[in-house]
């Protein structure tokens, strides 16, 4: 058995070279591979009959693959959004053995194949101006933490941005208009997969 046959020296590489140098992952979508492999390594360990440092690619076969996502759903109770990001992370590795070793193009092509589900959306719900009304009302704003509150539920609100996007944001992420030009402010935000974007600030927020 080659080197290239064990899977351990791959997750290894693909956690710490591939996630983080070539693409560059956000933390926390290289947490949640990470997380998706410490499930799915001893799984297959445990259906192969074999420790986790003895596993081949090969024993991640696509059938064992298929039987991970069962449990995930019948004995772990995972939703099929969970089940989707544990699938993602295995479509990434196997697409990166198969770009560095020809040999097992084979296998990739076969976990690749394993689809995604398609789960029920619900609706997105919003709320009305009068309920965001309400809500930026409630913080004492005479009071440090109030106040403090108050900003990021209107920086929340001005924005539309995620609570893990504002909790990154930094000083010099935010270009602050002059008074009298203040509908050119706008801040930086940094989403899924450290993608970019601006927003503008509306005077109101500036002033907050």
């Amino acid at each position: 058995m080659t080197n290239t046959d064990l899977l351990g020296p791959w997750v290894r590489r693909f956690l710490l070279e591939y996630l983080v140098v070539e693409r560059n992952l956000a933390p926390n979508t290289q947490k949640s591979y990470r997380d998706a492999l410490l499930q799915f390594l001893p799984f297959i360990a445990r259906s192969a009959r074999r420790g986790i440092e003895r596993l081949r690619v090969e024993d991640a076969s696509p059938a064992r693959t298929r039987a991970f996502l069962r449990d995930l759903e019948q004995t772990r109770g995972c939703g099929t959004a969970t089940r989707n990001q544990r699938l993602a992370a295995l479509h990434s590795l196997a697409r990166f053995i198969g770009l560095h070793s020809p040999e097992h193009l084979h296998w990739c092509g076969q976990i690749q194949a394993i689809a995604s589900k398609k789960g029920a959306r619900e609706p997105v719900k919003y709320l009305e101006k009068d309920e965001w009304d309400a809500l930026l009302r409630a913080p004492d704003r005479r009071t440090v933490l109030g106040y403090r509150d108050y900003v990021v539920l209107l920086f929340l609100y001005n924005t539309g941005a995620r609570a893990d996007e504002v909790a990154q944001v930094r000083i010099n992420d935010l270009e602050l208009g002059a008074a009298s030009k203040r509908d050119v402010s706008c801040v930086l935000l940094r989403g899924k997969g450290n993608k970019t974007r601006r927003c503008p600030l509306w005077p109101k927020t500036v002033e907050g």
